[in-house]
């Protein structure tokens, strides 16, 4: 077993992946990533347009052939008709994790009323956890982190305080993050000390 976490990041833009402007998806994620666990890791990136074949493909060769534990994708999540990333992702899935759309949507609820049109989605393929992401970074940070007060005390979970435990639960890779950035929850039962 992989003892190293293996993160694939995936941008779902037409204009991006086109060179029209550059990507800010995938180094948000790395760099929050790399502020947020304290374990090593690494990362598989794939930019591509919003075309869901592509994006089926993509995830699909991420989880069986590169064997990513975690698979971020950010954009394509609205009601658009070229936003397609959650139909591509569902369509790949052996169990959908609803938990963590509708989180997402409660976190973002909380800076923008059109909170309500994503159609983020979790699901678990094989032994890979695989979320998407809002394509905006600063919409990235705040679904990751959760809504926090003034003084940096969290008032709504992100999402990703979940994600160790449920690598944990589905594949036995074990990872902590910076609490000072995010804290991971897990039942005593299932913490290493």
């Amino acid at each position: 077993m992989d003892t190293r976490l293996k993160i694939g990041l995936v941008s779902v833009s037409d204009r991006a992946s086109q060179g029209v402007y550059t990507d800010q998806g995938i180094p948000e994620l790395k760099h929050w990533l790399e502020q947020a666990l304290v374990d090593p890791f690494t990362v598989v990136e794939q930019l591509i347009p919003d075309e869901q074949a592509e994006i089926e493909r993509v995830l699909c060769e991420l989880v069986d052939e590169q064997h990513c534990h975690l698979v971020l994708t950010t954009g394509g999540t609205g009601p658009a008709k070229r936003d397609v990333t959650p139909d591509a992702t569902l369509a790949i899935a052996d169990r959908e994790m609803p938990g963590f759309g509708e989180q997402m949507r409660q976190v973002s609820l909380h800076f923008v009323p059109t909170a309500i049109l994503s159609r983020q989605v979790g699901v678990i393929r094989k032994d890979s956890l695989i979320l998407n992401l809002p394509g905006q970074p600063k919409a990235i940070k705040e679904t990751l982190e959760g809504v926090k007060d003034s003084e940096g005390k969290v008032i709504v979970q992100g999402i990703f305080s979940a994600v160790p435990y449920c690598l944990q639960l589905i594949n036995g890779i074990y990872i902590d993050t910076n609490p000072a950035i995010i804290t991971s929850f897990r039942p005593k039962s299932a913490r290493r000390e």
